[in-house]
């Protein structure tokens, strides 16, 4: 009996301490948690495929990453590796919320069906729409949403 209250503890702390990174909505991921006990980032989307390739391929469960509380699939060993070596590379651009949302204060789904890769980093949009109105002014959005960033990243979108 110890021993299952034990087990049951440390299952809980690792819950605890795996969300702790999203408790601000810090990040943009899905309700509910992985296999790996932490929430599911990009809808799936392996990300390093993305960006080395451009190709939005949905990752794996059986290939999966926690980073900073979060969970990233990937479509292969070898992306899930590379990802490993260099998380920070790899992880979308404003915790994975819209990029023109951010832009203007806000924290809005990022979809990656409406995603950039601009110098290397990943950009998610919350629609066609509003990927249209960034690609009119990539860098000036992108620089907006930089700036704000850093004065909305703890805040919880709700808040907003």
């Amino acid at each position: 009996m110890l021993k299952e209250i034990s087990i049951a503890a440390a299952v809980a702390m690792t819950a605890l301490s795996s969300t702790a990174a999203i408790a601000a909505d810090e990040y943009n991921v899905s309700s509910g948690l992985t296999a790996a006990s932490a929430p599911l980032a990009l809808h799936g989307v392996d990300t390093v495929a993305f960006i080395n390739t451009g190709n939005r391929i949905q990752g794996a469960a059986k290939f999966t990453a926690v980073h900073d509380g979060v969970a990233y699939y990937f479509s292969t060993q070898e992306n899930l590796d590379t990802f490993n070596a260099a998380p920070e590379r790899y992880i979308p651009q404003n915790g994975g919320f819209c990029t023109f949302g951010v832009s203007v204060g806000k924290k809005f789904d990022g979809d990656p069906r409406w995603a950039d890769v601009h110098d290397g980093k990943l950009y998610v949009f919350l629609s066609e729409a509003i990927f249209n109105a960034y690609l009119k002014d990539p860098e000036g959005t992108i620089a907006k949403a930089e700036d704000n960033w850093k004065q909305i990243r703890s805040t919880a979108a709700s808040e907003l």
